[in-house]
């Protein structure tokens, strides 16, 4: 079983990962978009460029602050307090989702 702070790095490998294809689907529908001059929003064959433009900004955004969130838990020392209530978070909900800040009685 790999070490909590081993999970921690994989997972932040994995999401910068994520980021860097999010961002590459993004330019490539950027430059889709520069180079056609379609009129997109009347378009009866499905999405507009502008929605799946949308979507991918949404879907990057939450990538970045999920990676910021598991930077911050990288650089945790000691037992990890609730923000809430101060309790210490138990470490089976740390394992599995590291950049937790609220123990699972706040949390819900």
């Amino acid at each position: 079983m790999p070490e909590p702070a081993d999970h921690l790095a994989e997972r932040l490998a994995e999401q910068r990962r994520r980021i860097a294809d999010l961002e590459r689907s993004l330019a490539a529908v950027h430059a889709a978009s520069e180079s056609s001059n379609a009129d997109d929003e009347h378009d009866p064959e499905g999405a507009t460029i502008a929605f799946e433009r949308q979507q991918l900004v949404a879907l990057l955004e939450t990538a970045r602050r999920t990676a910021a969130a598991l930077e911050a838990a990288a650089t945790r020392t000691g037992p990890v307090l609730c923000e809430r209530c101060g309790r210490p978070i138990d470490p089976a909900r740390l394992e599995v989702r590291p950049q937790a800040t609220t123990c699972v009685g706040c949390a819900s």
